[in-house]
């Protein structure tokens, strides 16, 4: 369905959902605050912006080129998603035992901006892998590309949103409910790396 004959409804609400379940804006924020959680509210709010511009710009990186550069480069999606989950999981492993808080506080701040928040947790495979998809199914047209445009723009400021506002979250779970949340998020990522690695050698195992 297209509205007024150049914006593409349809494509705009399945990308739109497609990425907000991908992504998972609330299941992002106990591994935001597991990392970030006992800075100060300015330094979370600098981490927040920063790790959603990362993400925003990967996305918007492949919708335009991803076909071209993963051709170019001889990479499959299972490549992907195997590089990933072993990314997340020693980032997992960090949180688990505790060793994620030892490094000096500038890098961290830029570490988990860039990695694990921007990618490969927001902009993940699953994220570039959809996003590719959308691209393909736009097949050229301008109203398509807009809808598309707009759907990652959209998840974006809902990402940025519970990320920004999670300090409420912090004033009620205190510094021993963000230890709580580091060893739960720490549990989740190495699940969601162990499945992305499952997908993964899936992935290599059918197109074997």
């Amino acid at each position: 369905m297209a509205v007024g004959g150049w914006f593409d409804a349809t494509l705009f609400f399945e990308a739109a959902i497609t990425l907000l379940v991908i992504m998972d804006p609330p299941g992002t924020v106990p591994v935001f605050l597991s990392l970030v959680g006992r800075k100060p509210p300015v330094a979370r709010a600098k981490a927040a912006r920063q790790a959603v511009l990362v993400s925003f710009l990967v996305i918007s990186l492949f919708a335009v080129a991803g076909q071209a550069i993963l051709a170019y480069l001889g990479i499959g999606i299972p490549a992907l998603q195997g590089a990933g989950g072993l990314l997340l999981l020693l980032i997992a492993l960090d949180l688990l035992t505790g060793r994620g808080g030892t490094e000096p506080e500038a890098a961290e701040d830029v570490n988990v901006a860039l990695v694990p928040l921007g990618t490969p947790l927001l902009a993940g495979p699953g994220a570039i892998a959809a996003t590719i998809v959308f691209v393909r199914q736009a097949d050229g047209r301008l109203g398509a590309y807009l809808a598309l445009a707009l759907a990652i723009v959209v998840v974006h400021v809902i990402l940025w949103a519970c990320l920004r506002y999670s300090g409420v979250l912090i004033r009620v779970v205190r510094e021993s409910g963000i230890t709580l949340l580091a060893k739960i998020a720490g549990l989740l990522l190495a699940a969601i790396a162990v499945q992305l690695v499952a997908d993964a050698v899936r992935g290599f195992a059918a197109g074997g």
